[in-house]
């Protein structure tokens, strides 16, 4: 099973859509406003999100966490 941080986690339910390929899809869309470190940061969970199968995807529960 992928394994996301506290940091991934929150970026996932900031964009999270339908299904994990929406989500992935809208993380992306975003990187033109994001600053370099966030962007590489996006760019690490929509590749994790890749890797996840559909029905991982589905089973997991993401929460925000504000620290």
């Amino acid at each position: 099973m992928v394994q996301f941080t506290v940091e991934e986690e929150n970026l996932i339910c900031m964009y999270h859509k339908t299904d994990r390929r929406r989500t992935a899809a809208n993380i992306r869309a975003a990187l033109p406003d994001m600053d370099e470190d966030m962007a590489a940061l996006a760019c690490q969970t929509a590749d994790k999100l890749d890797a996840m199968n559909d029905a991982d995807f589905e089973a997991r529960q993401f929460h925000f966490t504000d620290e």
